[in-house]
């Protein structure tokens, strides 16, 4: 399914994305090496028992990676001309190996853009849930969208 326009996006609309995700102990591993972050929380699960945790966190940049591309397949697969940045991320929640992971995505926002016509900025609102329904991720995303081809 391909993604939505600029116009077919509406203030308030709410996606709630089909595709869930089973994270590894690979996935962490793999994503921390491939991003230089050597932080023990991760990679080390000697280091990780003795944390407050018992276990490795998977890697919060890998959660909101995984949270937003969940989102993709509805919202912005082919129409997305380049995200304009995230804000007020947060992660209420940890995520471990194991954990299912889920996107609703919220419409926040839309304007045309000034500088580029044929194109418009819309604002999403993210949440990743557990298996258990707990947030483990919300942010905020600007997306620079196609308009509907004339």
């Amino acid at each position: 399914m391909a993604g939505l326009y600029f116009e077919q996006f509406e203030v308030g609309q709410r996606f709630v994305h089909e595709i869930r995700r089973t994270v590894t102990d690979m996935d962490n591993m793999l994503f921390s090496s491939l991003t230089y972050n050597p932080a023990a929380i991760h990679i080390d699960h000697a280091y990780a028992a003795g944390t407050e945790f018992g276990k490795p966190l998977m890697n919060s940049i890998f959660t909101l990676g995984l949270v937003i591309g969940l989102s993709i397949q509805d919202t912005t697969f082919g129409t997305t001309v380049g995200n304009l940045g995230m804000t007020d991320t947060t992660f209420p929640k940890p995520v471990f190996a194991g954990d299912t992971i889920r996107s609703e995505t919220v419409v926040k926002e839309l304007r045309p853009s000034r500088s580029r016509p044929g194109q418009g900025i819309v604002t999403f609102e993210h949440i990743g849930l557990n298996q258990r329904d707990e947030i483990v991720c919300r942010t905020m995303r600007a997306g620079l969208m196609l308009a509907k081809p004339a």
